[in-house]
């Protein structure tokens, strides 16, 4: 057999097969073996060097005009193979657009906006009106005018977060109650929530928290009025607990007091208890009657003038309200977590 004859068979039986092929890949094994390097016809193609010239010429022609005919027909085939591929694929992954959508389930406001929303919807309710302040504040109204001693441990690097120019991160949201002070005159109610920093972070404490303080200053203000005013605002907040004072010093306030509600988890009925070590008593804020040399600082005569302070930390009100025993699990936003709230 000739090789124009043979180029006419191989190009006969490759176009039948090309046509019997249903698969993409059967349809690339068929063409690396007719037109590779390899190939079939690519060696028909390498033996014309051995012809003479005008068979050569001859043969050559045909050649080439079978690898057209035979890459053509693959394309053909290939485009007919994707496109029923495509056909099959979108029946399968077919998508009823009229049904109606799943939706994305409602949002929730996270459980320390939550807190920090129902302490002050509460104090509000109690007469005080809000007040706001700045987060970098200098040593005069974080420390100084509130009494703290020159030497006092949280004006340490240790516990603060100093920022050059003799500026640092406001370690509690008490300078509003000097700055309100310096500006207005008494009769005032006032609360100051906000964002707090410390050089703190453990199951119990983290470097940046959220408190409130507050303040009431007027004439003739008793330390019977700040109890009477917390175990009103605790059983509004906590509901029906039990409450305590302890006697406890802040530069800012004297006589100083923490304050202790019944646990929440055990209700102190001396159960081993992984809130309150089984003592029955949770730590809720520090409070007390505003100290005389802070009213000195922003003008106020103490002989006339009295008030009360507290502070909380919005954090810990969180953790109480829902029995967390870890901190930072309200700041990591591990979903499977804040969807409970």
């Amino acid at each position: 057999m000739g090789l124009v004859a043979e180029i006419d068979a191989l190009e006969a039986e490759t176009l039948s097969r090309i046509v019997s092929l249903g698969a993409l890949r059967a349809l690339e094994d068929l063409r690396v073996e007719v037109l590779g390097r390899k190939g079939h016809l690519t060696g028909i193609l390498r033996g014309l060097r051995e012809l003479a010239a005008d068979e050569r010429a001859t043969t050559g022609a045909r050649a080439n005009l079978a690898r057209e005919t035979i890459e053509a027909a693959l394309r053909e085939r290939q485009q007919r193979l994707e496109g029923t591929e495509l056909s099959l694929k979108l029946e399968a992954e077919r998508i009823d657009v009229s049904l109606p959508s799943r939706g994305w389930p409602p949002g929730s406001l996270h459980p320390l906006c939550q807190t920090m929303a129902d302490a002050v919807a509460i104090l509000r309710s109690m007469g005080f009106e809000v007040a706001d302040g700045p987060e970098i504040e200098d040593d005069e109204h974080n420390f100084e005018a509130l009494n703290f001693a020159p030497d006092h441990p949280a004006r340490e690097m240790a516990d603060t977060f100093l920022i050059p120019g003799g500026r640092l991160l406001r370690t509690h949201t008490s300078p509003v109650q000097i700055r309100v002070m310096r500006e207005r005159r008494p009769p005032l109610a006032i609360i100051a929530p906000g964002a707090t920093y410390r050089r703190d972070d453990d199951a119990t404490h983290l470097p940046m928290f959220n408190q409130i303080e507050a303040f009431l200053v007027d004439e003739g203000v008793r330390f019977s009025d700040l109890k009477g005013f917390l175990g009103e605002f605790l059983r509004a907040f906590f509901g029906d607990v039990r409450i305590r004072f302890r006697t406890a010093f802040f530069p800012f306030v004297e006589p100083g007091a923490e304050v202790d509600i019944g646990c929440v988890l055990c209700r102190g009925d001396g159960s081993p208890c992984r809130v309150c070590g089984g003592n029955g008593w949770l730590e809720v804020l520090g409070a007390g009657m505003i100290h005389p040399n802070v009213f000195r600082s922003v003008g106020y005569d103490p002989e006339t003038t009295s008030g009360f302070a507290f502070g909380l930390g919005v954090e810990r009100f969180a953790m109480l309200r829902h029995s967390i025993d870890d901190m930072r699990l309200l700041v990591e936003n591990d979903l499977r977590f804040l969807r409970q709230f």
